[in-house]
């Protein structure tokens, strides 16, 4: 079974962006993530009210990553502060070797290639460094853009679970996509 150590933090780089510690001073970003209704259109959470509760979602994060359960960085171009998004990996399973990866960007910086790169460099530091089997994506079957993504990066489907959660008063499907190390 892996053991998991995210200390100290693995700050990585890509051609373009900085994955670093998502920090407090992000608090507005984070609110304008989670609080957009577009933004958050295909994650079955509900949607962030005030900087307080981005704050909590900071905190969450930031304990899981203490408590080695789950890593997160902030997205951001290369020697500029602003946070473009967040990705990391959520629902570790180091008993399967595996983890699943999510995303999330703001509006502004859709369609500019930043997502697929940012995937890339942590399927990379997945295998390489965390020594995981698999990465998977959960994903709502209508999430276009998403599913070019993972299709860019070498994602490939899995499965269609149909009306498999249940949130908001609705039965939801999720499409589950992978990436083996190779």
């Amino acid at each position: 079974m892996l053991e998991f150590n995210f200390s100290p933090f693995p700050v990585m780089e890509t051609e373009r962006l900085r994955l670093d510690l998502l920090q407090n001073s992000d608090v507005n970003e984070i609110f304008q993530l989670r609080s957009n209704p577009e933004t958050m259109k295909y994650i079955p959470r509900p949607l962030a009210k005030n900087n307080e509760d981005a704050l909590a979602h900071i905190k969450m994060i930031l304990d899981n990553i203490e408590n080695n359960i789950g890593i997160n960085w902030a997205i951001r171009i290369k020697d500029e502060p602003k946070l473009l998004g967040i990705i990391g990996f959520y629902r570790m399973q180091p008993e399967n070797y595996r983890a699943e990866i999510g995303y999330m960007i703001l509006p502004e910086f859709h369609g500019k290639g930043y997502v697929p790169e940012a995937v890339k460099r942590l399927t990379k530091y997945g295998f390489e460094d965390l020594k995981l089997h698999s990465i998977e994506a959960v994903i709502a079957p209508e999430n276009y853009a998403s599913e070019k993504v993972l299709q860019k990066c070498g994602f490939t489907k899995e499965a269609h679970f149909k009306e498999s959660e249940f949130y908001n008063g609705k039965f939801l499907d999720k499409v589950i996509y992978s990436l083996l190390e190779k």
